[in-house]
Protein backbone atom coordinates (compact mmCIF):
# COMPACT_ATOMS: atom_id res chain seq x y z
CA UNK A 1 0.00 0.00 0.00
CA UNK A 2 1.20 3.60 -0.35
CA UNK A 3 2.43 5.00 3.03
CA UNK A 4 3.05 8.55 1.89
CA UNK A 5 3.44 10.99 -1.43
CA UNK A 6 4.12 14.56 -1.54
CA UNK A 7 6.06 16.50 -3.42
CA UNK A 8 9.32 18.60 -2.21
CA UNK A 9 9.92 22.28 -3.98
CA UNK A 10 12.99 23.98 -2.42
CA UNK A 11 13.41 21.43 0.33
CA UNK A 12 9.69 22.22 1.63
CA UNK A 13 6.83 19.37 1.59
CA UNK A 14 3.77 20.73 -0.74
CA UNK A 15 0.53 19.22 -1.36
CA UNK A 16 -0.17 17.42 -4.94
CA UNK A 17 -2.29 15.97 -7.55
CA UNK A 18 -3.10 12.47 -6.05
CA UNK A 19 -2.77 11.22 -9.52
CA UNK A 20 1.18 10.01 -10.01
CA UNK A 21 1.50 11.45 -13.42
CA UNK A 22 -0.09 14.71 -12.75
CA UNK A 23 2.19 15.05 -9.53
CA UNK A 24 5.38 13.93 -11.97
CA UNK A 25 4.60 16.25 -13.89
CA UNK A 26 4.32 19.07 -11.98
CA UNK A 27 7.06 18.55 -9.76
CA UNK A 28 9.18 18.43 -13.47
CA UNK A 29 7.23 21.80 -14.59
CA UNK A 30 9.59 23.86 -12.31
CA UNK A 31 12.91 22.03 -12.52
CA UNK A 32 13.28 22.50 -8.80
CA UNK A 33 10.96 19.98 -7.43
CA UNK A 34 10.65 16.31 -6.60
CA UNK A 35 7.70 13.48 -6.23
CA UNK A 36 8.49 10.97 -3.20
CA UNK A 37 5.76 7.82 -3.04
CA UNK A 38 6.65 5.67 0.03
CA UNK A 39 5.06 2.19 -0.29
CA UNK A 40 5.32 -1.22 2.18
CA UNK A 41 4.96 -4.67 1.16
CA UNK A 42 2.68 -3.46 -2.03
CA UNK A 43 1.08 -6.12 -4.44
CA UNK A 44 1.68 -6.68 -7.85
CA UNK A 45 -1.42 -4.83 -9.11
CA UNK A 46 -0.81 -1.85 -6.86
CA UNK A 47 2.85 -1.76 -8.33
CA UNK A 48 1.88 -1.88 -11.62
CA UNK A 49 0.04 1.71 -11.71
CA UNK A 50 3.20 2.97 -10.14
CA UNK A 51 5.62 1.02 -12.64
CA UNK A 52 3.60 2.19 -15.66
CA UNK A 53 3.42 6.11 -14.78
CA UNK A 54 7.19 6.09 -13.39
CA UNK A 55 8.88 4.27 -16.26
CA UNK A 56 10.19 1.72 -13.69
CA UNK A 57 12.28 -1.45 -15.48
CA UNK A 58 10.13 -4.82 -15.36
CA UNK A 59 13.57 -6.60 -13.63
CA UNK A 60 13.64 -4.13 -10.97
CA UNK A 61 10.11 -4.31 -10.64
CA UNK A 62 10.19 -7.95 -9.83
CA UNK A 63 13.01 -7.81 -7.46
CA UNK A 64 10.86 -4.69 -5.69
CA UNK A 65 7.82 -7.09 -5.77
CA UNK A 66 9.49 -11.02 -4.78
CA UNK A 67 12.00 -9.58 -2.09
CA UNK A 68 14.90 -11.33 -0.75
CA UNK A 69 17.18 -9.85 -2.41
CA UNK A 70 20.74 -9.18 -1.50
CA UNK A 71 22.05 -5.02 -1.28
CA UNK A 72 22.79 -3.67 -4.81
CA UNK A 73 22.61 -0.94 -7.00
CA UNK A 74 21.41 -1.14 -10.59
CA UNK A 75 21.72 1.41 -13.19
CA UNK A 76 19.00 1.16 -15.75
CA UNK A 77 18.42 3.73 -18.48
CA UNK A 78 15.34 5.82 -16.85
CA UNK A 79 16.10 4.91 -13.25
CA UNK A 80 18.41 3.86 -10.86
CA UNK A 81 17.44 0.84 -8.34
CA UNK A 82 19.21 0.46 -5.00
CA UNK A 83 18.04 -2.39 -2.70
CA UNK A 84 19.44 -1.83 1.64
CA UNK A 85 18.44 -4.23 4.14
CA UNK A 86 17.87 -2.71 7.54
CA UNK A 87 18.50 -4.69 10.24
CA UNK A 88 17.39 -5.33 13.92
CA UNK A 89 18.09 -6.88 17.28
CA UNK A 90 15.74 -8.53 19.47
CA UNK A 91 17.69 -8.50 23.22
CA UNK A 92 15.04 -11.17 24.91
CA UNK A 93 15.52 -13.43 22.49
CA UNK A 94 19.03 -12.84 20.92
CA UNK A 95 17.86 -12.95 17.43
CA UNK A 96 18.80 -9.97 14.56
CA UNK A 97 15.92 -10.15 11.75
CA UNK A 98 16.49 -7.87 8.13
CA UNK A 99 14.08 -6.16 6.50
CA UNK A 100 14.17 -4.64 2.92
CA UNK A 101 14.35 -1.50 1.76
CA UNK A 102 13.85 -0.58 -2.17
CA UNK A 103 14.90 2.95 -3.42
CA UNK A 104 14.06 3.75 -7.20
CA UNK A 105 15.51 7.39 -8.41
CA UNK A 106 14.88 9.19 -11.37
CA UNK A 107 13.97 12.05 -13.10
CA UNK A 108 12.36 14.21 -10.45
CA UNK A 109 10.86 11.51 -8.36
CA UNK A 110 11.65 8.77 -5.72
CA UNK A 111 9.80 5.60 -4.70
CA UNK A 112 10.85 3.75 -1.61
CA UNK A 113 9.59 0.33 -1.19
CA UNK A 114 9.67 -1.64 2.56
CA UNK A 115 9.50 -4.83 3.49
CA UNK A 116 9.31 -6.03 7.08
CA UNK A 117 9.13 -3.86 10.04
CA UNK A 118 13.03 -3.23 10.38
CA UNK A 119 12.97 -0.18 8.45
CA UNK A 120 13.81 3.43 9.21
CA UNK A 121 11.60 5.60 6.14
CA UNK A 122 9.24 7.23 8.71
CA UNK A 123 11.59 8.89 10.84
CA UNK A 124 14.44 9.63 7.82
CA UNK A 125 11.37 11.60 6.09
CA UNK A 126 10.11 13.67 9.58
CA UNK A 127 13.86 14.41 9.74
CA UNK A 128 14.88 15.39 5.96
CA UNK A 129 10.94 17.62 6.54
CA UNK A 130 13.43 19.49 8.70
CA UNK A 131 16.37 20.03 7.05
CA UNK A 132 15.01 21.62 3.72
CA UNK A 133 18.98 22.29 3.11
CA UNK A 134 19.85 18.56 2.80
CA UNK A 135 15.97 18.23 0.92
CA UNK A 136 16.98 20.75 -1.43
CA UNK A 137 19.69 18.36 -3.31
CA UNK A 138 16.28 16.28 -4.55
CA UNK A 139 16.23 12.36 -5.03
CA UNK A 140 20.03 11.85 -3.72
CA UNK A 141 19.25 13.84 -0.56
CA UNK A 142 16.86 11.22 0.14
CA UNK A 143 19.06 8.31 -1.12
CA UNK A 144 21.72 9.19 0.96
CA UNK A 145 19.08 9.85 4.06
CA UNK A 146 18.37 6.77 3.85
CA UNK A 147 21.71 5.02 3.20
CA UNK A 148 22.92 6.84 6.33
CA UNK A 149 19.60 5.63 8.72
CA UNK A 150 20.50 2.33 7.73
CA UNK A 151 24.10 2.29 8.07
CA UNK A 152 24.57 3.98 11.69
CA UNK A 153 21.89 1.16 12.78
CA UNK A 154 23.74 -1.35 11.34
CA UNK A 155 26.49 0.37 14.29
CA UNK A 156 23.95 0.46 17.17
CA UNK A 157 23.02 -3.04 16.69
CA UNK A 158 26.58 -4.25 16.26
CA UNK A 159 26.83 -2.01 19.91
CA UNK A 160 24.39 -4.43 21.01
CA UNK A 161 25.16 -8.03 20.06
CA UNK A 162 29.22 -6.38 21.37
CA UNK A 163 27.09 -6.13 25.08
CA UNK A 164 25.51 -9.52 24.84
CA UNK A 165 28.90 -11.50 23.75
CA UNK A 166 30.88 -10.45 26.79
CA UNK A 167 27.89 -11.79 28.80
CA UNK A 168 28.56 -14.62 27.07
CA UNK A 169 32.57 -14.98 27.42
CA UNK A 170 31.32 -14.47 31.36
CA UNK A 171 29.74 -17.25 31.03
CA UNK A 172 32.24 -19.67 28.94
CA UNK A 173 35.51 -18.39 31.50
CA UNK A 174 33.30 -18.51 34.90
CA UNK A 175 34.89 -21.04 37.08
CA UNK A 176 31.82 -22.67 38.26
CA UNK A 177 29.88 -23.05 34.62
CA UNK A 178 28.72 -26.69 34.38
CA UNK A 179 25.69 -25.99 31.50
CA UNK A 180 28.40 -26.81 29.02
CA UNK A 181 25.90 -28.08 26.47
CA UNK A 182 23.70 -24.71 26.95
CA UNK A 183 26.85 -22.83 26.18
CA UNK A 184 28.14 -24.38 23.44
CA UNK A 185 24.28 -23.90 21.99
CA UNK A 186 24.44 -20.21 22.45
CA UNK A 187 27.80 -19.91 20.87
CA UNK A 188 26.48 -21.34 17.95
CA UNK A 189 23.43 -19.50 18.03
CA UNK A 190 25.26 -16.26 18.41
CA UNK A 191 27.82 -17.32 15.34
CA UNK A 192 24.24 -17.97 13.15
CA UNK A 193 23.18 -13.98 13.95
CA UNK A 194 26.42 -12.53 13.29
CA UNK A 195 26.28 -14.28 9.97
CA UNK A 196 22.36 -13.16 9.05
CA UNK A 197 23.71 -9.56 10.03
CA UNK A 198 27.14 -9.72 7.82
CA UNK A 199 24.22 -10.96 4.98
CA UNK A 200 23.48 -7.21 5.44
CA UNK A 201 26.39 -5.63 5.48
CA UNK A 202 28.81 -6.86 3.22
CA UNK A 203 27.08 -6.96 0.04
CA UNK A 204 26.41 -3.21 0.72
CA UNK A 205 30.40 -2.09 0.25
CA UNK A 206 30.36 -2.78 -3.72
CA UNK A 207 26.82 -0.42 -4.17
CA UNK A 208 28.30 2.33 -1.14
CA UNK A 209 32.01 2.60 -2.94
CA UNK A 210 30.29 3.20 -6.66
CA UNK A 211 27.93 6.17 -4.97
CA UNK A 212 30.91 7.16 -3.21
CA UNK A 213 33.88 7.80 -5.52
CA UNK A 214 31.74 6.86 -9.00
CA UNK A 215 29.84 8.78 -11.38
CA UNK A 216 26.14 7.21 -11.15
CA UNK A 217 23.42 8.54 -13.03
CA UNK A 218 20.63 10.02 -11.47
CA UNK A 219 22.47 10.75 -8.44
CA UNK A 220 23.70 14.60 -7.51
CA UNK A 221 27.37 15.21 -8.42
CA UNK A 222 28.36 17.04 -5.45
CA UNK A 223 27.12 14.59 -3.26
CA UNK A 224 30.64 11.83 -2.99
CA UNK A 225 31.22 13.30 0.23
CA UNK A 226 28.62 12.38 1.86
CA UNK A 227 28.29 8.96 0.20
CA UNK A 228 31.76 8.63 1.24
CA UNK A 229 30.85 9.01 4.98
CA UNK A 230 28.30 6.36 4.66
CA UNK A 231 30.71 3.82 3.10
CA UNK A 232 32.75 5.05 6.02
CA UNK A 233 30.28 4.33 8.49
CA UNK A 234 29.48 0.73 6.56
CA UNK A 235 33.72 -0.05 6.65
CA UNK A 236 33.22 0.39 10.27
CA UNK A 237 30.64 -1.42 10.58
CA UNK A 238 31.92 -4.87 8.47
CA UNK A 239 34.98 -4.61 11.01
CA UNK A 240 32.61 -4.55 14.07
CA UNK A 241 30.49 -7.78 13.01
CA UNK A 242 34.40 -9.24 11.53
CA UNK A 243 35.48 -8.66 15.14
CA UNK A 244 32.52 -10.03 16.73
CA UNK A 245 33.06 -13.46 14.01
CA UNK A 246 36.52 -13.93 15.52
CA UNK A 247 35.67 -13.50 19.31
CA UNK A 248 33.04 -16.19 18.89
CA UNK A 249 35.02 -18.13 17.01
CA UNK A 250 37.59 -17.98 19.96
CA UNK A 251 35.04 -18.61 22.08
CA UNK A 252 33.94 -21.32 21.06
CA UNK A 253 37.52 -23.15 20.49
CA UNK A 254 38.50 -21.92 24.73
CA UNK A 255 35.13 -23.36 25.53
CA UNK A 256 35.70 -26.91 23.47
CA UNK A 257 39.05 -26.69 25.28
CA UNK A 258 37.99 -26.03 28.34
CA UNK A 259 35.57 -28.71 28.11
CA UNK A 260 38.82 -31.64 27.09
CA UNK A 261 40.36 -30.09 30.13
CA UNK A 262 37.63 -30.80 32.44
CA UNK A 263 36.86 -34.39 30.74
CA UNK A 264 40.92 -35.22 31.43
CA UNK A 265 40.72 -33.91 34.97
CA UNK A 266 37.50 -36.11 35.85
CA UNK A 267 39.28 -38.90 34.50
CA UNK A 268 42.45 -38.50 36.29
CA UNK A 269 40.09 -38.35 39.47
CA UNK A 270 37.99 -41.39 38.94
CA UNK A 271 41.96 -43.29 37.70
CA UNK A 272 42.59 -41.97 40.86
CA UNK A 273 39.63 -43.45 42.68
CA UNK A 274 40.10 -47.06 41.30
CA UNK A 275 43.75 -46.90 42.00
CA UNK A 276 42.93 -46.65 45.93
CA UNK A 277 40.04 -48.83 45.16
CA UNK A 278 42.65 -51.65 43.41
CA UNK A 279 44.61 -52.36 46.38
CA UNK A 280 42.38 -53.32 49.27
CA UNK A 281 40.42 -55.42 46.31
CA UNK A 282 43.92 -56.95 45.31
CA UNK A 283 44.68 -57.26 48.67
CA UNK A 284 40.86 -59.00 49.58
CA UNK A 285 41.36 -60.92 46.91
CA UNK A 286 44.39 -62.21 47.60
CA UNK A 287 43.38 -63.35 51.31
CA UNK A 288 39.88 -64.66 49.73
CA UNK A 289 41.92 -67.95 47.53
CA UNK A 290 41.01 -71.29 49.14
CA UNK A 291 44.37 -72.40 50.13
CA UNK A 292 45.06 -73.67 53.23
CA UNK A 293 48.81 -72.99 53.82
CA UNK A 294 49.12 -68.85 53.96
CA UNK A 295 51.00 -66.78 55.81
CA UNK A 296 48.56 -64.99 58.97
CA UNK A 297 45.69 -66.98 58.48
CA UNK A 298 45.83 -68.54 61.70
CA UNK A 299 47.39 -65.37 63.79
CA UNK A 300 44.97 -63.40 65.84
CA UNK A 301 46.71 -60.14 64.45
CA UNK A 302 46.41 -61.39 60.83
CA UNK A 303 43.23 -59.72 60.15
CA UNK A 304 43.83 -56.13 61.78
CA UNK A 305 47.39 -56.57 60.16
CA UNK A 306 45.26 -57.00 56.87
CA UNK A 307 43.43 -53.94 57.14
CA UNK A 308 45.73 -51.26 58.43
CA UNK A 309 48.20 -52.73 55.34
CA UNK A 310 45.17 -51.58 52.91
CA UNK A 311 43.88 -48.45 54.50
CA UNK A 312 47.79 -47.14 54.86
CA UNK A 313 48.39 -47.99 50.67
CA UNK A 314 45.08 -46.36 50.35
CA UNK A 315 46.42 -43.08 52.43
CA UNK A 316 49.64 -43.53 50.83
CA UNK A 317 48.16 -43.39 47.05
CA UNK A 318 45.51 -40.24 48.27
CA UNK A 319 48.54 -37.99 49.34
CA UNK A 320 50.38 -39.15 46.25
CA UNK A 321 47.44 -38.27 43.88
CA UNK A 322 46.91 -35.13 45.78
CA UNK A 323 50.49 -33.82 45.53
CA UNK A 324 49.83 -34.53 41.85
CA UNK A 325 46.75 -32.82 41.62
CA UNK A 326 44.97 -35.62 40.51
CA UNK A 327 42.45 -35.17 43.45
Amino acid sequence: MIVDCAIYRNGRRTEGPEDFSDALDEARATGDAFLWVGMHEPTAKEFDHVRSEFGLHALAVEDALTAHQRPKLEVYDDSLFVVLKPVQYDDATDTVTTGELMVFIGDSFVVTVRHGEGSPLAAVRRRLEHEPDVLRHGPTAVLYAVSDAVVDHYIDVAAELQSDLEELEAEVFAPNSLDTKNTAARIYGFKRQVLEFRRATSPLLQPMDRLAFGEVPFVHEHSQPFFRDVADHLTKANEYIEGLDRLLSDALAAHLAQMGVRQNDDMRKISAWAAMAAVPTMVAGIYGMNFDDMPELKQTWGYPLVLLVMVGACLGLHRMFKRRGWL
